[in-house]
């Protein structure tokens, strides 16, 4: 889940890479940032109140993946004591941007796999619907029995079997 604060990191990173025309180059900091502040030793490391933080933020700024600017949001980050937020901020700006560029991210649940041609038809169905570009995952998931879940943004579309089969237990119950 993305939290508050992460969101307001995001925002203000997306804000300033739209302003400076780097929304990509923003993508790929926070693709290295995630993986510098989501090594677990590393969060140990950074989260550790017995080191000092000037130590702690030189740790992450001496590396060379990130640029100058990304090394300041990882002081930032550590500074206020939200290393835990890097793959909140990362994901809400993803979603920023995705937003920005009129296209939406969706992932797709079925029982199977799915063909490419069905891949393809769902895909282009919901981006009919939307008006946008889709990107689609699929997750496999033998535990809904048949159809599918679609989610995309905070909506989520639940033609699986498993959930039908609930709901006729429940109005069954219900009936009793």
């Amino acid at each position: 889940m993305v939290t508050a604060a992460a969101k307001r990191y995001a925002r203000a990173v997306f804000e300033l890479a739209t302003g400076e025309g780097r929304v990509d180059e923003w993508r790929t900091q926070l693709s290295a940032l995630r993986l510098v502040l989501g090594n677990q030793q590393m969060v140990d490391v950074l989260g550790n109140p017995t080191i000092p933080i000037a130590q702690r933020m030189e740790l992450v700024t001496s590396l060379d993946v990130l640029d100058p600017q990304a090394s300041n949001l990882a002081s930032l980050l550590i500074e206020s004591d939200r290393v835990g937020d890097i793959n909140g901020v990362a994901d809400e700006f993803d979603r920023l941007a995705d937003e920005a560029g009129g296209r939406v991210r969706a992932v797709v649940t079925t029982a199977v796999e799915l063909e490419a041609d069905d891949r393809d038809r769902v895909a282009g169905e919901l981006s009919k619907r939307l008006g946008k570009d889709v990107t689609m995952d699929v997750v496999v998931d033998p535990r809904i029995l048949g159809g599918l879940k679609l989610q995309y943004g905070d909506r989520l579309i639940d033609a699986s079997i498993a959930t039908r089969l609930q709901q006729l237990r429940r109005r069954l119950a219900d009936a009793s």
